[in-house]
């Protein structure tokens, strides 16, 4: 168990520094304050592989630390539904079998619904409402944002973390497939 916190807390250093650097680098502007944000794709990959702690955290540092160092200051209603995003998938990790080599079009399938599922929730109608509750924004710029960026976010991961997915499976053994000469 001590060796799995460690790994999950290795893991959601690289992959919030990752989320950083892809968000800070390599954002592509939808219109003002929403971009294709392609750090979700690897929030995907590391809330598969490590659970749904380290898909929350990836995305909650990551997303703070982004904000904080933009300098527009940290905007909590868009940085807990990222941390979202990463619980939801996370939950895929004992569903998927990619550790042991195995990401199958059944198992690409189920991992678009989810992450669909979680962007609308997250993306939809937490960040929104929050922008609301937290900022006094107007609902219908807020409503508007929140559905271009779940809309962004859903592509990105569809392609991109579906994509990391197939891949990592590659590089792994497929459980059974060595044999003894």
């Amino acid at each position: 168990m001590k060796n799995n916190s460690i790994k999950t807390v290795v893991a959601i250093g690289i992959g919030a520094a990752l989320f950083v650097i892809i968000g800070m680098f390599i954002p592509i502007t939808i219109f003002t304050n929403t971009t294709i944000s392609l750090q979700y794709a690897v929030q995907a990959l590391f809330a598969v592989l490590f659970g749904p702690v380290a898909g929350f955290f990836v995305g909650f540092i990551g997303h703070m630390l982004k904000d904080m160092l933009a300098g527009y200051g940290v905007w909590w209603s868009w940085v807990l539904p990222s941390g979202l995003v990463g619980l939801g998938i996370g939950f895929l990790k004992s569903r998927l079998k990619v550790e042991r080599g195995i990401f199958t079009k059944k198992d690409m399938i189920t991992f678009n619904i989810v992450q669909i599922i979680v962007n609308v929730i997250a993306w939809g109608i937490v960040a929104p409402l929050g922008d609301i509750l937290i900022y006094h924004e107007p609902a219908s710029k807020v409503f508007t944002q929140g559905i271009f960026a779940g809309i962004a976010n859903a592509f990105t991961i569809g392609i991109g973390g579906t994509i990391l997915l197939i891949v990592y499976a590659k590089s792994r053994t497929k459980s059974g497939s060595l044999s003894k000469d």
